[in-house]
């Protein structure tokens, strides 16, 4: 298949999207944000969620994103998925990000945005029963992150460090 004829499916920051093969699903601008990428490889299908931030119910706002926060757009992420066709059961996940971009004096557990979001995700994946396959948390350097749902491979370009893929 030539290059060509791939789509590629962007998600935004606070967003996500389902994709299924030949397409790609990517983005860009993980900091602290976390980059989770649910997928049924024998269905091919794959969902990607770019959150910012651990808990929902920390908001004090009524109108809420759902897809800013682990807590709620994983479980939203999960439903697209299934109705996508892929199977619950064979979800499995790979994660990204979750960066501490700011070095600061204090080690107040508010400012640590990156690792509280890579436990939340971690948590919430848990207490769905899906297994996170590989990681490429934490550091302090920005992340752009695509997904093949045809083989499972998480392209991963690291700012001053290269690409890797998990």
């Amino acid at each position: 298949m030539t290059n060509d004829t791939v789509s590629v499916v962007r998600v935004g920051i606070a967003d996500l999207n389902v994709v299924q093969a030949p397409s790609l699903i990517r983005t860009s601008g993980l900091g602290s944000c976390v980059g989770i990428v649910i997928y049924d490889l024998t269905k091919k299908t794959a969902g990607l969620a770019h959150i910012m931030l651990p808990d929902s119910s920390l908001s004090k706002r009524d109108n809420l994103n759902n897809y800013k926060y682990a807590d709620t757009a994983i479980d939203i992420l999960i439903q697209h998925l299934i109705k996508k066709g892929a199977r619950k059961f064979s979800l499995k996940a790979k994660i990204a990000g979750g960066a501490e971009m700011f070095q600061f004096a204090t080690t107040s557990e508010s400012m640590r945005i990156g690792p509280r979001n890579v436990e939340a995700v971690k948590r919430e994946l848990k207490t769905h029963g899906i297994q996170i396959v590989s990681e490429d948390v934490g550091g302090n350097r920005g992340r752009t992150i695509e997904f093949d749902p045809d083989n499972g491979a998480l392209h991963i370009r690291t700012v001053n460090k290269g690409e890797s893929i998990i």
